[in-house]
């Protein structure tokens, strides 16, 4: 009975598959050929390769997602998605081709080269395209201000003095305004209503969040990271989506290399040096932790929103929440104290906070197994 494992290299495209096979061992890893990327074409290749349990596929994590990986383990074979970046490369390669790409993912498979993505689950992936979709839509929002102010800079429009923008007051102003020439009026009211539609469009995306964070799978998680200062709904939403399962980081270290707020470090015998940090990580769960960071430069205190969030909180996430607020705050004036500008100060927070966050995660799992018991 034939038991050799086939290592399978899948190098995806939108429309096609290259299939690479490395047979357990030392031989060459054979190119199998292209085929249509179909669910009957990827079934017909698994009957050509032989028994399932024998086989072991991958492919690079990218644009096409995960859909893939959830076919092949509904098939019953064992698959990995591959971090594209941690793929080992020669110095000086410089032809690239479908085909040498998944002969190279077969002959790196077969030899344990490769580093594997987190596969999150189905809902989980639904949040993280929620909040990822809030995101953008945020970001349209800016772009559309800005098309907006510098249309009345060029037209010479200046908002009234003490008036902020895009407060309640700016917007009246904005809705009053006339224009002579029509091309001017068109061009201010398309501006106005793009606006307007990106605005409605991010409150229905922030309505959901808001279900989700109450009413959802990963609601308690949710709650819990709420307890922290400058974690509220929509942060607490987004860290849960990126992250899916805090369980897969044994120690707090772990969630901050994962973040990529860990400092880059060159060391060679007794000579040990640390640079800026990595950023090899999830760049979105690094950006809101930066931004809640910027929430401790303020005195310790429970008020307000936060008073609010905390409300029928177990008190050991409270003690953690109040330990951050004192511990972070102090660190910061510290770091300014000794010279640190304060970007660098606020990151080296963020890079704490990751720590804290990770505790409330373990006390909320802790938590939650209990009520199950």
């Amino acid at each position: 009975m034939n038991t050799i494992t086939k290592y399978v290299g899948l190098d995806v495209s939108k429309k096609k598959i290259a299939v690479a096979i490395a047979d357990e061992g030392r031989d060459q890893p054979r190119y199998f050929g292209m085929i249509p990327y179909t669910i009957e074409s990827i079934k017909k290749l698994v009957k050509q390769l032989g028994d399932p349990k024998q086989l072991r596929v991958c492919y690079e994590a990218g644009p096409t997602g995960y859909g893939l990986y959830r076919l092949f383990v509904s098939l019953g074979i064992e698959c990995e998605v591959i971090a594209p970046a941690l793929i080992p490369k020669k110095p000086g390669d410089r032809v690239k081709t479908d085909r040498r790409d998944a002969i190279n993912l077969a002959k790196l498979f077969r030899a344990g080269e490769l580093t594997s993505v987190y596969v999150p689950r189905e809902e989980d992936e639904a949040l993280r395209d929620l909040v990822r979709a809030r995101e953008d839509t945020k970001e349209d929002e800016l772009r559309a201000k800005h098309r907006l102010t510098k249309f009345l800079l060029r037209h010479d429009i200046r908002s009234p003095k003490g008036v902020k923008k895009w407060t309640t007051r700016y917007c009246e102003w904005l809705n009053a305004l006339k224009f002579d020439h029509s091309a001017s009026k068109i061009v201010y009211e398309e501006y106005m209503h793009q606006l307007t539609e990106i605005q409605q469009r991010l409150y229905r995306l922030e309505e959901e969040i808001q279900r989700q964070a109450t009413e959802g799978v990963h609601a308690p998680m949710i709650q819990a990271l709420q307890t922290l200062r400058g974690v509220a709904v929509v942060t607490a939403t987004s860290l849960v989506a990126e992250v899916g399962s805090f369980q897969r980081f044994s120690s707090p270290k772990q969630l901050m290399a994962y973040a990529g707020l860990i400092p880059s470090e060159s060391s060679s015998g007794e000579l040990r040096r640390q640079g800026k940090i990595t950023k090899a990580g999830n760049r979105h769960v690094r950006r809101l932790l930066i931004e809640s960071a910027w929430s401790y430069r303020y005195p310790p205190a429970v008020k307000g929103k936060l008073k609010k969030r905390q409300e029928g909180q177990p008190p050991e996430l409270l003690q953690i929440s109040w330990k951050a607020q004192t511990r972070l705050n102090k660190r910061y004036f510290r770091l300014l104290s000794s010279g640190k500008v304060a970007g660098k100060a606020i990151t080296a927070v963020a890079r704490e906070l990751t720590g804290f966050i990770w505790a409330i995660a373990q006390e909320a799992e802790k938590e939650q197994k209990g009520k199950a018991a």
